[in-house]
């Protein structure tokens, strides 16, 4: 397969330093030029990055962001194919209600929905929303939730399920046939592997270096092969690709010279305390030591020192940045959701730079922008 590249949407905020996932850095930074997550502003990197040939934009779910299901509605009607990557909590919402949202977005927006499951790493964030299970049994119940949200969505006669968190009667979508958006899901735990074994299209992964990578693609795949499907692979970084290596180097030494050592001891204090197995996976590739971070040739694990989540950046050359994507495609990862801060900057520095390498190699299958969609739609009108 080709390599799909998606970007993302700063629904938390924008600078040009490394703004935290629900850590407070967006107060921090106002003082120096932070952008706020108006409608305004993600319509601005949306559209770049439709114009700049991303397949989708991943949207981002938490108590630290705007909504990912209404602001995405807002932007679909500012785009024309860009696609939305819309994450969101499935032990917070029916999942009959989930499917039926699902279809409506896909039949206003043409079809321009993509599913971002996260259970949820975080029992301080969950019971924030009334959610007390503990991190085995969220798990379990994203399995329920997946198998009744399949079932609704491709139902051609009222769906029944009966288990132990979910008991659905005589669901369906009574509305014209539509196309179930394809689902994302990740997690680093056993459980969260088993769960995407059994019932997702795409498990995704944060960036880690290669050999651990290969090692959990090649633990997935087993699985899925056990229950008798096939997954495909995708994966989270930052980026800054730029003309030279010394110039994206630079900008990683600026990024992490001006956070100061209190900052990141906080954030590691609060990021360790969190059950996800894959933010201890992150927490562990640098130590918390600034003096640790590039665990990989032009793998960088900065970010990570002070935000939650992908906390490594693919960092160097365009030819350099293209270099690493290969090698990570090479072991069966298909989708890239790339980001990079200030998101709408850093999306032409990508595009414009190891995009356009990776698209010269023939391993990323041409979108067209915007301006080639109506030049072609105009010429045969």
């Amino acid at each position: 397969m080709t390599i799909h590249l998606h970007w993302y949407l700063p629904t938390n905020g924008d600078n040009r330093d490394i703004v935290g996932s629900g850590d407070g850095s967006q107060k921090t930074l106002l003082r120096d030029g932070f952008r706020k997550p108006s409608i305004d502003y993600l319509s601005g990197v949306a559209r770049a990055a439709e114009q700049l040939g991303f397949e989708a934009v991943l949207t981002p779910t938490g108590t630290w962001c705007e909504d990912a299901w209404i602001t995405t509605a807002a932007l679909s009607a500012l785009t024309s194919r860009l696609k939305f990557l819309v994450a969101f909590r499935p032990g917070l919402i029916s999942p009959t209600l989930a499917a039926h949202q699902a279809a409506t977005f896909q039949r206003v927006s043409g079809g321009r929905l993509l599913l971002n499951v996260v259970t949820g790493g975080d029992s301080v964030e969950q019971r924030r929303f009334g959610d007390h299970l503990d991190h085995d049994q969220r798990y379990a119940r994203t399995e329920e939730f997946l198998t009744v949200l399949r079932g609704v969505s491709g139902a051609t006669e009222p769906f029944d399920f009966h288990g132990k968190h979910y008991d659905i009667e005589q669901a369906r979508i009574p509305f014209e046939p539509y196309q179930p958006p394809a689902i994302f899901f990740g997690g680093a735990s056993p459980s969260a592997e088993r769960v995407a074994a059994r019932t997702v299209d795409t498990y995704l992964a944060w960036g880690e270096t290669p050999p651990q990578i290969a090692e959990r693609l090649a633990r997935v795949r087993k699985l899925a092969a056990e229950a008798g499907r096939t997954v495909s692979f995708g994966i989270r970084f930052h980026v800054l690709s730029r003309d030279t290596s010394e110039l994206a180097w630079a900008e990683a030494n600026r990024l992490i010279e001006r956070i100061d050592d209190a900052r990141i001891e906080q954030t590691q204090r609060d990021l360790a305390a969190t059950e996800s197995v894959g933010q201890q996976r992150m927490l562990a590739l640098h130590g918390g030591d600034r003096r640790n971070l590039e665990i990989y040739p032009n793998v960088w694990a900065g970010y990570g020192l002070v935000r939650g989540g992908a906390g490594t950046a693919i960092v160097g050359s365009h030819t350099e940045v293209a270099d690493r994507i290969a090698e990570y495609h090479d072991l069966g990862i298909d989708h890239f959701i790339l980001s990079g801060q200030p998101h709408l900057e850093e999306a032409y520095h990508f595009a414009e730079g190891a995009g356009a390498e990776l698209r010269r190699r023939g391993l990323v299958t041409p979108e067209k922008t915007t301006t080639e969609k109506t030049t072609t739609e105009g010429a045969g009108a």
